[in-house]
């Protein structure tokens, strides 16, 4: 499936829909959460700012629902945000951070 609008999160259903837009889409955030995790709850709503601000694909993996994503970007702790350029990871981030550090960690990628 293509995204043609990045200006919302995408809540990702399998592996392959997620490694076909990591393949399709340049500048890409990963959201690892869970709905039992209250600091990934308080970081939602930046995320979606984020998504509608930046040009970048906002990807939400709900890590309850694809555990092997989550073992496979060694995702120990939620919420883990996740920057990646061209497939490749640049940055991540672990916790709740300010929007601030979220916006420019996209904007360098």
């Amino acid at each position: 499936s293509t995204v043609s609008d990045t200006s919302q999160p995408v809540h990702v259903d399998s592996p392959e829909e997620f490694h076909d837009l990591l393949d399709q889409q340049p500048r890409v955030l990963v959201d690892y959460y869970a709905d039992w995790c209250g600091p990934c709850k308080m970081l939602a709503p930046t995320i979606e700012e984020i998504a509608e601000e930046t040009d970048a694909t906002v990807l939400k993996v709900d890590i309850e629902a694809h555990q092997e994503l989550a073992s496979e970007a060694g995702v120990r702790s939620i919420p883990t945000i996740q920057f990646l350029a061209d497939g490749e990871e640049a940055e991540r981030m672990v916790g709740v951070h300010d929007k601030s550090d979220l916006v420019d960690a996209v904007e360098s990628l």
